[in-house]
C-alpha cells in the first residue's frame, strides 16, 4: 500500500513540474510597443550600422561599400559635425566609444579600425574572426555581435574575446543580433530583418522582453531599410532608436504590451 501511494505521490509530482514547464513556456516573453517622445530629423541616405550617445552628440557609423563613414551628429538637427570616410572595400558595421578613442567593426573583411574620440584621425586596425556586426561597452568590456545568437565580450586593449554569452528567447537561440547598447545593465540588441529589439540579461543571456519598433520608420520602405540603431543618454535616461535610411530618429518609452507574432516565432525551436 505504501509503495502504491508513493508511486502516486511521484507521478502528481512529475505532472506538476511538467504542467508549471508548459505554462511558463507558454506563457511567453512580454513585447512591448514603444511610446513616442520626441521626433528628431535623420539622414534619409544614412545606412545606420552603429549608434551611441555621448557627451550631447551622437556618433553613427554607416554601411555599404564606397559609402560607410564615422559621424559625429547633432541630434536636435540631424547636422553632421565631424565625419570620416571609410575606403573600399571595407563595409562599416557597428561603432562604441572607449576612453578616447572610437572603434569600428566592418562586416566580412575582418578588420576594426580605431579613431580618435575628438579628431576622427585613425588610430590603429584590429583583427577578429567571423563577421562584424553590433558594438557596446559595459564600462569593463566592448560587447560585439556577429549575426548569430552568441555575444563577445572583449578585452578593450587588445579586443580579443574574454567571454561568450548566448542569447535565447524561452530557451531558443536568438540569431541575427546586430547593433547593441547597454542600457541600465541590460544588452538591448536589434534583431536585423525584425522590428523586434530584445532585452537581454547579461548575466544569462536570457531575453527579458522585446521592445517592438514596428510603428516608427516610413511606411513604405525598401527590404534593407529595417529598424537598426540604438542609442541611449544615460544621464536624462534617454533612449533614441532609428534604422537604415529612416528620415527620423526618435527617442522613445516602452509602451504598453502588444502581440507580435515575430516574437513567437522566435521563441519556438526543437527542444
Amino acid at each position: 500500500m505504501k509503495r502504491i501511494l508513493l508511486a502516486i505521490i511521484a507521478v502528481a509530482l512529475l505532472a506538476a513540474v511538467a504542467a508549471y514547464f508548459l505554462l511558463s513556456r507558454s506563457a511567453g516573453i512580454p513585447v512591448y510597443g514603444t511610446r513616442i517622445v520626441a521626433t528628431l530629423p535623420h539622414d534619409p541616405q544614412a545606412f545606420t550600422e552603429g549608434l551611441f550617445f555621448q557627451n550631447g552628440a551622437l556618433y553613427e557609423s554607416t554601411g555599404e561599400i564606397g559609402s560607410s563613414s564615422v559621424r559625429k551628429v547633432r541630434p536636435e538637427t540631424g547636422a553632421i559635425e565631424q565625419s570620416v570616410d571609410l575606403a573600399s572595400p571595407y563595409f562599416g558595421e557597428g561603432i562604441i566609444g572607449w576612453k578616447d578613442r572610437i572603434y569600428q567593426l566592418t562586416w566580412q573583411n575582418k578588420t576594426g579600425f580605431t579613431y580618435g574620440l575628438s579628431d576622427f584621425a585613425l588610430r590603429d586596425t584590429f583583427a577578429y574572426e567571423g563577421e562584424g556586426w553590433g558594438l557596446t561597452q559595459n564600462g569593463k568590456n566592448i560587447i560585439m555581435s556577429d549575426g548569430t545568437s552568441t555575444l563577445r565580450f572583449l578585452d578593450p586593449e587588445t579586443m580579443k574575446p574574454v567571454s561568450m554569452l548566448k542569447v535565447t528567447a524561452n530557451g531558443c537561440p536568438v540569431d541575427k543580433l546586430n547593433e547593441l547598447e547597454w542600457v541600465d545593465g541590460m544588452i538591448l540588441a536589434n534583431i536585423w530583418q525584425t522590428n523586434l529589439i530584445a532585452r537581454i540579461d547579461p548575466a544569462s543571456g536570457k531575453v527579458a522582453s522585446f521592445l517592438d519598433v514596428g510603428a516608427l520608420g516610413p511606411k513604405n520602405r525598401d527590404i534593407d531599410d529595417v529598424p537598426n540603431g540604438i542609442a541611449y543618454d544615460g544621464t536624462a535616461k534617454r533612449l533614441f532608436v532609428t534604422g537604415k535610411r529612416w528620415p527620423q530618429l526618435y527617442q522613445v518609452e516602452q509602451g504598453d504590451k502588444v502581440d507580435s507574432e515575430a516574437a513567437k516565432t522566435l521563441e519556438r525551436c526543437a527542444n
